[in-house]
């Protein structure tokens, strides 16, 4: 089977460029399952009804967030009423919304989990301690890990902590897709960061100018989403449906 996984599509402009290529990259990729990470796909951050409707138009059978997850004043609403939109898995149990999902193929299921680091981000609960929770509850092998986080050595560590035990753990949330993508003991696929949907001259999709000014000057300012050419991040995922254990990661930027 395959997963093609989209990095942080950014706001409008990022849904539209998408829009534009989704058909051609379906066509020279046929995935069989197709995860977006939105939590950046609202106009200055967040996932809104409107963002998520256009996303699952694209054909996404899940979408993840990440810290950016609550950021819109419906998203107790977004969240209650989507089952395929997640939020990350190690926020307290009370927090609207699910962690993870399971896609049933009848052949074959898939689990998609989200998780969010806690290095320089909110002091939510572990997420490798949340990650075993979820892995023993699952009755599939075939499990893809959005992880959520910061610093590197977080994602890493993850990786390594589910090596063997998930078909992927893929890094979302700095916006860069790296360069040091592998598959971990002959099973489990890994990447730093995918990367993102939006503009490629910019501070993260931001316009670079006003980011620019802000680390300058230290002083509040309003973020506006750049206007520049598009481009895309994603990473294809061949893996072993009975097994779980992946054999292929492929960078992809168009």
């Amino acid at each position: 089977m395959t997963a093609i996984f989209f990095g942080d599509v950014v706001a409008d402009r990022g849904i539209d460029f998408l829009e534009e290529n989704i058909y051609s990259i379906r066509k020279e990729y046929s995935p069989d399952i197709t995860i977006i990470n939105g939590e950046n796909s609202a106009n200055g951050n967040g996932v809104t009804a409107h963002s998520l409707k256009r996303l699952k138009s694209l054909g996404a059978d899940v979408i993840t967030t990440g810290n950016h997850a609550f950021s819109k004043r419906d998203c107790v609403n977004v969240f209650e009423e989507n089952d395929f939109l997640l939020r990350p898995a190690n926020y307290p149990d009370e927090v609207v919304g699910k962690g993870y999902c399971v896609i049933d193929f009848g052949r074959t299921q898939v689990a998609v989990v989200n998780l969010m680091g806690t290095a320089y981000l909110e002091p939510i609960d572990n997420p490798f301690k949340k990650a075993d929770e979820i892995i023993n509850r699952l009755e599939t092998r075939n499990i893809i890990v959005d992880f959520h986080a910061e610093a590197t050595a977080e994602k890493k560590a993850m990786a390594h902590y589910l090596r063997g035990r998930v078909t992927a753990v893929i890094g979302t949330h700095t916006h860069v897709q790296t360069a040091d993508e592998t598959i971990l003991d002959g099973h489990t696929a890994y990447i730093t960061d995918v990367g993102m949907t939006g503009a490629m001259d910019s501070v993260l999709g931001v316009d670079s100018d006003i980011a620019t000014k802000k680390f300058i000057t230290h002083f509040p300012c309003k973020f506006e989403i750049s206007k520049n050419e598009q481009f895309i991040n994603a990473v294809l995922i061949e893996f072993d449906e009975h097994s779980g254990k992946a054999t292929k990661i492929q960078r992809i930027i168009k």
